[in-house]
């Protein structure tokens, strides 16, 4: 099988970690080209990766690279536009979420996926591709907790990041959109279905500079499901231990946890602070399995020509309940979800 030639679209962060999986960790795929705005990206691609086709303008890598797919890792806002311009190249494309940013984003990128049933596409929630997310499902499926009829989820960055936050909360559309869209592609994934209503709320106690940009440094929100489930959902900010991703699924018969403590490993640290259990960094550090599995699934299928489980209308839908829950948290009330 020949492998599938990639160019990637941003290096920030998010972006070196796909592309040194591309490059070095996945059998089928081949990093041939590399697009940024940021002169020091693409010379990272090209000193770091051996990627020398690099474009400062995204449409030029479409039109003049030798590849047949697009993993696109650039700012949210222009993640729909780029969907749409590389299916329309003949590419397979692979989006980092969110999806979209608003709405009518979401439709045109859906629009795109109709218009290229041939091209794969494949939206990044990687953590449906986290081996003990995987492992959860599985047990779901069999029945080993009944009928699964909460989910509480916690995602919480830590306070060694905060300063990026809250440079990027002006900006952000707000903590829900920010950082729950994880939470919430869990919670409709292991319920089976979506929810029809929300009640959120935030509140800020030590960095002001978030209520300043009109967000918050913690957020809850409530979930009712057209089946009556529930859903919990806490994001925050500052974590004083690292970061800290924790979910349970509780069923008619039983419950799942799933990292109920974030552990780095499983050493476990004996001195004159006790007994100490590190934590992971961040969330290249926890997800660093989930990110190199999901990118090998999204090669697979470009090479076979087939459509991934999750797709572009798990992408919408998850933005409408972001969405819906922002609209709930800035009005103090409960908001009815419609799709």
């Amino acid at each position: 099988m020949k492998k599938i030639k990639v160019g990637i679209a941003g290096l920030g962060r998010l972006g070196k970690v796909h592309a040194n999986n591309i490059a070095y960790k996945i059998a089928g795929a081949d990093l041939v080209a590399a697009c940024s705005i940021v002169p020091a990206e693409l010379e990272y691609a090209q000193k770091e990766l051996g990627v020398h086709d690099v474009y400062a303008d995204y449409n030029d890598m479409l039109a003049n690279a030798d590849i047949d797919a697009v993993v696109i890792v650039t700012t949210s806002s222009q993640h729909c536009w780029q969907i749409a311009a590389a299916l329309d190249a003949g590419k397979h494309v692979f989006t980092d979420k969110p999806l979209g940013v608003t709405l009518e984003e979401c439709r045109l990128a859906e629009d795109a996926v109709k218009r290229h049933p041939d091209k794969t596409f494949f939206l990044g929630f990687m953590r449906r591709f986290d081996p003990s997310y995987v492992y959860a499902m599985e047990k779901i499926r069999a029945g080993a907790i009944g009928k699964p009829y909460m989910v509480k989820a916690t995602g919480i960055d830590p306070e060694a990041l905060v300063q990026g936050a809250i440079k990027f909360a002006p900006t952000s559309g707000g903590i829900f959109i920010d950082m729950a869209i994880h939470d919430i592609d869990l919670m409709r994934w292991f319920l089976g279905d979506d929810p029809v209503e929300v009640y959120a709320m935030g509140s800020t106690f030590k960095h002001p500079e978030f209520k300043a940009a009109h967000d918050d440094e913690t957020g809850v929100a409530m979930y009712k499901c057209a089946n009556g489930a529930i859903g919990f959902v806490h994001v925050g900010r500052t974590a004083p231990y690292g970061y800290h991703v924790e979910t349970e699924v509780i069923g008619t018969e039983g419950t799942l946890r799933i990292s109920p403590v974030p552990a780095k490993n499983l050493c476990m640290i004996y001195d004159n602070n006790g007994v100490v259990q590190e934590c992971v960094s961040g969330f290249p550090e926890r997800f660093a399995d989930a990110y190199r599995l999901e990118m090998e699934n999204f090669i697979d299928c470009a090479a076979k020509g087939i459509q991934p489980e999750v797709n572009v209308y798990d992408g919408t839908k998850s933005t409408q309940i972001a969405f819906a829950t922002t609209e709930s948290y800035r009005q103090g009330h409960a908001v009815s979800i419609n799709y």
